[in-house]
Formats: structure tokens, sequence, C-alpha cells
């Protein structure tokens, strides 16, 4: 029990801190969703999450979250809802379509088209974000929001079916800068008001931005998921 209450209070905390950004910026709690981002921690740390009540989560591998979910089911653990956060391979996007209960890195046309194909599979639509690269950081994946990709895939999506189009995802530039953060949160939500208006057909209502280091700034520009790990689960083993 010594372990769920550290995390207990360690989600208070952030809860604390959620609330009070959404205050300062005007808008509701309920408008904003803690995303718990799991990766490089073992299931026993999302089984204590669950048990805390925390209900969404965010993994960056679709091998890795396999095994996971393997032992959660051993566990008996339920109602975790989990999201595919890290890049998605088009050969692996089967598997992450039945793994999955999202996929909000989507980055282009090809994975979008597999993925409706694997959700036709398992029957029921599969929610996903389009992840947008707002920086020139070689390391970061994502659409140009002035390419070719992104017009193709935005014309394209409406004759998805199985694909459930929620809105926009990015991740700031890792540098520490508060407001070169905020800069980056200031486009995606201008990016999404942009695209919402000349996509009337598309569902544009979510904005995944922010983590541990500058979720509050993301809130006060309009970030309705903010996804949060080191902050709730600690620091992350080096993945090998």
């Amino acid at each position: 029990m010594g372990t769920v209450e550290a995390f207990q209070d360690r989600l208070a905390r952030i809860e604390e801190r959620i609330a009070a950004a959404c205050a300062r910026a005007g808008r509701a709690r309920g408008e904003v969703k803690l995303m718990a981002v799991s990766k490089v921690h073992p299931a026993s740390a999302l089984a204590e999450a669950v048990a805390a009540g925390v209900t969404l989560f965010g993994e960056n591998r679709v091998q890795e979250y396999q095994q996971k979910a393997a032992e959660l089911n051993a566990m008996g653990v339920e109602g975790a809802e989990v999201h595919l956060i890290g890049h998605l391979q088009s050969n692996k996007t089967a598997k992450a379509a039945e793994l999955f209960d999202g996929v909000d890195t989507v980055d282009s046309l090809r994975v979008a088209e597999r993925l409706n194909d694997a959700a036709a599979q398992r029957g029921k639509p599969l929610p996903v974000l389009l992840e947008m690269k707002l920086s020139d950081e070689a390391a970061k994946t994502g659409l140009d929001p002035a390419g070719d990709e992104l017009r193709l895939l935005l014309e394209r999506l409406p004759e998805m079916p199985h694909l459930a189009m929620r809105g926009l995802m990015t991740v700031a530039p890792l540098e520490g800068d508060p407001e070169c953060a905020r800069r980056c949160f200031q486009k995606l939500r201008d990016l999404r008001d942009e695209l919402a208006r000349s996509h009337a057909r598309l569902d544009f209502s979510e904005l995944s931005m922010g983590m541990s280091g500058d979720f509050e700034a993301a809130i006060d520009e309009g970030s309705t998921i903010v996804r949060i790990g080191t902050a709730l689960f600690g620091a992350r083993a080096k993945q090998p």
C-alpha cells in the first residue's frame, strides 16, 4: 500500500496544479483530461495508478505495451484506457489497432489508411489524433502544417469510416524554455482553429499538448489533454 499511497500523493499534487491552471485560465476542470504517461514503467505501476483512480494512459511502443497488456490482464486490472503516444510504423498498425484504445500520433496518410483497415477488422472505430511537428528538432516526428501530406490526409479522412478523428497533438521543444513551449501551444491551437473552419466534417475538439514541465502553460493555451509522466511516476529508466 505504501507505493500506492506515494502515487496518490503525487497524483493529488498534479490534480491541484491542473485545477489551479484551469482556474487561472477561466476554464472548468472538466475540460482537461489527465493522461498518465506510463511508458518504460512496469505493468505494476499502471495497476497502482488505476487503483488511485487514473483511467487514461499513454504508451510509446507497441511491443512494450503488448507485454504490459498481458500482465495487466493476468492481474485482473480493468478500467484503463490506453493510447499510443509514440511514433507508429506502418507495419505495426494492425497490432496497434488491436491493443490500443486510441492512436494519438497519426503522421501520414499511409498510417491512417492502414489503421482504418485494421480498425475495420476489430469492429469499432478507432479514435485518432494527428501529430503535428511545430519545431525544427530533427528527432521529432509529425506532420508539417504547410505540407501536402497533411492536406491529402485531411481530404481523405472523411472517407475512412473506421477512424474517429478527434483532434491534434504536439510535443513542445525540449529546451526548457517555458515561453518557447507556450508559443508552440499557441501555434497548435491556432492551427486547430484554422483546420476546424476549413474541414467542417472532421472533429478537432481535442488538443493534446503539455507534459510534466509545461502542462500549466498548455492548459492556459487551450490543451484538453495533458500528458504527465515523470511528475506522476518518477524518473524513467533509460530505454535500451
